[in-house]
């Protein structure tokens, strides 16, 4: 059973998830980081460039989804050293930090709360977002070419690709595809007819939309909608 609600972190989300039976599970990427709880440890989700099989680990999940681009601030490490990786936390940051935060996230009411108060505080800790990066989410987002949204910002696209890499923990065109899903996704699932959806999408046409699809999660739209 899964279950999600916006955070108090302005972009985010906390979320909490129980698997229903054995078996492994399916994360599709979604440009996004996730500060992990599972069982009394801390984990984070890197950015995904295809869907993640889980191990099927039984027991509650919790967590919360970082807006894309703002996590490597808060958890202090680049996006694309956790590009398809799930990691603790002790793996990450120096032993007796990780144990405090830890500790703090356990000794909340319920994790879920525990990990939004502890985004919070490193939210707070490290300032506002560059908002740079909103810039380029949000045109690459509108189905801007990668070329067109480099000359928009003023920033040249080699600049654009390593702060994309830094940030989103791939090149802005791997992000475009991972943008472009989820806007498929989320039309298809809202009932669009799937030829409607590769054309507000922004496929070129209903098998490049199927392509596409297959190879960022591994299955057909109509598999995966199914």
């Amino acid at each position: 059973m899964y279950a999600e609600r916006a955070s108090r972190l302005t972009g985010a989300v906390m979320w909490t998830s129980t698997p229903a039976g054995p078996g492994p599970g399916r994360v599709l990427p979604d440009g996004c980081m996730d500060l992990l709880w599972h069982e009394g440890r801390l984990l984070v989700a890197g950015p995904d460039t295809r869907a993640y099989l889980t191990d099927g680990s039984p027991g509650r999940w919790a967590g919360v989804r970082f807006s894309p681009g703002t996590a490597p601030a808060l958890l202090g490490v680049p996006a694309h050293e956790l590009r398809d990786r799930r990691v603790g936390l002790s793996d990450l940051w120096p032993a007796a930090e990780a144990r405090r935060l830890t500790a703090r996230v356990n000794a909340a009411p319920d994790p879920v709360s525990g990990l939004e108060e502890a985004a919070l505080t490193r939210a707070a800790e490290a300032g506002p977002p560059d908002p740079l990066l909103s810039r380029i989410v949000a045109a690459l987002d509108a189905g801007r070419p990668v070329a067109a949204t480099a000359d928009e910002l003023g920033i040249g696209s080699r600049l654009l690709h390593r702060r994309s890499l830094a940030a989103f923990g791939y090149g802005p065109k791997t992000l475009a595809r991972v943008l472009r899903l989820r806007r498929a996704l989320a039309l298809a699932r809202g009932g669009t007819s799937l030829a409607e959806t590769a054309a507000r999408a922004g496929y070129a046409d209903q098998a490049h939309m199927t392509r596409d699809v297959r190879e960022l999660t591994g299955m057909s739209p109509a598999r995966l909608l199914g």
